[in-house]
């Protein structure tokens, strides 16, 4: 069954554009203005633009665009810039909300496409429906992972999703603990759908509806749910105020190491469950807690019981063929570029392949490490997947060196040390063996021999053999290796090198 508002863009427009004269409108940044927060699209598609007047460089998140808006420029420089806004028509309507940053500043702009449609919907069909068309749902609020900004999950019969950001009451952000909503709350709420790291959201919802719950998760122990890689018991207490007692579901996935021991009577029973050893990586299991009213109808409360595991190493092509998951992988290999130094996100190799990796540690942990292309890290964290794409999330940096880039004139100067790497480029001038590749490279500096070019960090045995044919590399192509400095025979080489990129000879 659908539930539809329709409301003239025209309209809205118009009443959007009363709001943003509000005393707290965030066009009126000190060092960031735009001409309007609010972009307006013809249903039969068109284009709009807006004045952005910055004190500096400013940019727009690509990630947050959508593919059906094209958006141009994406960023600029200080002074006045016009962006335009431009989509195919939309028989629905849609919405998009993106951000302009400026420094320090972040700067809002709603995108408004046609006519506002709601429809009412499960999970499952939000998950299924399109991007940035406008639901109302209703479920049970199973966690809340931010408090100021309202971030949590909701939940029905059918799936769960992402609610990132709750209005208020009276539709402003920031004040979501006035709403008073808690785990086991049953909530309707209405936002529109956008995907971010494959995650379907709701973003920015407006609360039409909250049923208290009957029954609550008061506490854990231990406090964490966590249980040791050993197993171990982890209790959950509840109060419950339906008088019906309380079930009990453990997903069927989590059965073979989770299971329930007892429960104690009255208003606040208390579960317990047993963990069983664990010989593989992390792992959770959301376990479910049901009870009814008088009148049948049914409340639920969830726990998530977590349990430690040991971390799997795993070259990167293992890796890559492991599924998405909690199992903690750890990888080492050579930071090959770096596509966003502030959070982190970076491409690692090693001898058997190459991954993305989503962010090292906290925002600002990679700048603060020193890290850079060229370096050796090892990261310990998930397999995840964006797009079809995979990738290492919640990435922890457990150790790296750091590698001096320097003319061949410089590393000859250096002294021997197996625990200094340096990455060198120059021409092959010379292949004196084309299985281990051991070339002599040259720059403008000087010539230096290079004692093995190996595939990629860790390489052994065969697995260092042929990476000059494998590539296609020769006399007069441009390499770029990474070793350590030896000497052999009174001669100083760059040792057990490893392949970081080659160009052809023009």
């Amino acid at each position: 069954m659908k539930l539809k508002y329709f409301i003239l863009s025209t309209i809205a427009l118009c009443m959007l554009a009363l709001v943003s004269c509000s005393d707290d409108d965030a066009t009126l940044l000190k060092g960031l203005q735009v001409t309007s927060s609010y972009v307006g699209i013809d249903i039969n598609g068109g284009s709009t633009a807006i004045g952005v007047n910055a004190s500096q460089s400013w940019s727009i998140d690509p990630e947050e665009i959508p593919d059906w808006l094209t958006v141009s420029p994406l960023s600029g420089n200080a002074g006045q810039t016009g962006v335009n806004f431009s989509a195919p028509a939309a028989p629905d309507g849609r919405t998009a909300v993106l951000h302009i940053t400026c420094g320090d500043e972040r700067q809002t702009i709603n995108i408004l496409q046609g006519l506002s449609t709601v429809s009412e919907a499960t999970c499952a069909e939000v998950i299924a429906g399109p991007e940035s068309k406008t639901y109302r749902v209703t479920g049970t609020v199973t966690s809340i992972a931010n408090t100021t900004y309202g971030n949590w999950y909701l939940r029905d019969e059918t799936g769960e999703i992402y609610i990132y950001g709750t209005l208020d009451a009276a539709g402003k952000t920031k004040n979501f603990l006035s709403l008073g909503l808690e785990v086991g709350d049953i909530v309707t709420v209405e936002g529109p759908k956008t995907l971010y790291n494959g995650t379907v959201e709701l973003v920015d919802v407006t609360v039409i509806n909250i049923q208290k719950s009957l029954i609550k998760v008061e506490g854990y122990d231990p406090e964490n749910a966590t249980a040791p890689v050993g197993g171990g018991n982890v209790t959950v207490t509840l109060s419950c105020k339906s008088g019906n007692g309380i079930s009990v579901e453990i997903p069927e996935e989590a059965q073979n190491w989770l299971s329930m021991t007892s429960v104690t009577g009255g208003e606040n029973p208390v579960v317990t469950f047993r963990v069983a050893p664990n010989d593989e990586g992390d792992r959770s299991a959301t376990v479910m807690f049901k009870t009814t009213d008088d009148n049948g109808k049914e409340y639920t409360a969830s726990a998530t019981i977590l349990q430690n595991g040991s971390v799997v190493t795993a070259t990167i092509a293992e890796f890559l063929e492991a599924p998405v998951g909690d199992t903690q992988y750890r990888i080492t290999g050579v930071i090959t570029s770096v596509a966003k130094a502030e959070y982190g996100n970076v491409y690692v190799r090693d001898w058997s392949g190459e991954t993305y990796v989503y962010g090292i540690g906290s925002k600002g942990d990679f700048e603060a490490a020193g890290l850079k292309a060229g370096d050796v890290v090892t990261l310990v964290g998930r397999r995840a997947e964006y797009n079809g794409n995979p990738q290492m999330s919640g990435a922890v940096l457990e150790d790296s060196k750091s590698v001096r880039i320097v003319t061949i004139d410089e590393f000859l100067d250096q002294p021997d040390d197996p625990e200094v790497y340096y990455l060198l480029t120059g021409n092959i001038t010379e292949i004196a063996n084309p299985t281990y590749g051991n070339v002599y490279l040259e720059d403008a500096t000087g010539t230096v021999y290079v004692y093995g070019c190996y595939p990629g960090w860790g390489a052994t045995g065969d697995n260092r053999k042929n990476l000059l044919e494998t590539l296609g590399i020769e006399v007069g192509d441009e390499l770029s290796v990474i070793g350590v400095k030896s000497t052999y025979k009174e001669s100083p080489q760059l040792a057990n090198g490893i392949y970081f990129s080659h160009k052809k000879a023009q």
